[in-house]
């Protein structure tokens, strides 16, 4: 019997009908946090039982959801939280491990001292769109012959194009994060001084506090901004 399983994340409030559309027809639905509300939990279990834990924007609403989730789904073995450095060290047991948080769809394959191999997978983002970043989802599909997941990109409409996204505009906001960074002030700090988008400072403050050394055009090729604007 084949079982098929939607995984998302970071919907941060925003339920496309794209997104809904493509999981209809699912037995599960796996959320990898940064729901954003309630409502979106509501719409999700719906369609089918909802398995989700919570991220760093989900605030006094969803106190009661899991950090993380260590669940069999399927006959897979399946580790779940938001944010990739909170995963155990020792991913030996599991068959698949789920994250969000970086909105950039990810699958790599990692082998345990060469006993066995975990999938590390992030959905990407399927919420709203951040600067050129791809709207992302993906479905989990398994049967008597093993399982496979399929990315599922969401088209999106003209209007959600960032505004002022010339590669000057975002060098600059870039260096100026960082040289707020490196005089001790705070993301909410940094955010509320240049009128910045809070997620969008943290992406940066994250991407040059754990890549010492990384330039500003470092920081756009990690976020795959670099030769794209």
């Amino acid at each position: 019997m084949s079982m098929k399983i939607g995984i998302l994340s970071d919907t941060h409030d925003l339920l496309r009908p794209e997104v809904t559309d493509a999981l209809r027809g699912c037995d599960f639905i796996l959320h990898g946090g940064d729901i954003s509300s309630r409502r979106i939990l509501d719409q999700l279990e719906q369609i089918a039982p909802v398995k989700a834990v919570r991220g760093n924007n989900d605030r006094e609403w969803a106190e009661q959801l899991p950090l993380f989730l260590d669940f069999e789904l399927g006959g897979l073995r399946i580790y779940m939280t938001h944010k990739k450095k909170d995963l155990p060290k020792d991913l030996t047991p599991y068959d698949l491990v789920i994250y969000g948080h970086s909105h950039q769809y990810a699958s790599v394959w990692q082998e345990n001292a060469g006993k066995t191999r975990t999938l590390l997978f992030n959905p990407g983002s399927c919420g709203p769109r951040r600067f050129i970043q791809p709207i992302t989802m993906a479905i989990l599909t398994i049967d008597q012959d093993g399982w496979d997941i399929t990315q599922i990109q969401i088209p999106h409409a003209a209007k959600e194009k960032t505004p002022k996204m010339d590669s000057g505009n975002v060098y600059r906001q870039i260096e100026v994060v960082v040289h707020d960074t490196e005089k001790g002030l705070s993301v909410d700090a940094i955010a509320k001084k240049h009128g910045l988008d809070r997620d969008w400072v943290e992406q940066i403050v994250r991407l040059y506090v754990t890549h010492p050394g990384v330039t500003t055009d470092g920081i756009m090729t990690k976020m795959g901004l670099l030769g794209k604007l």
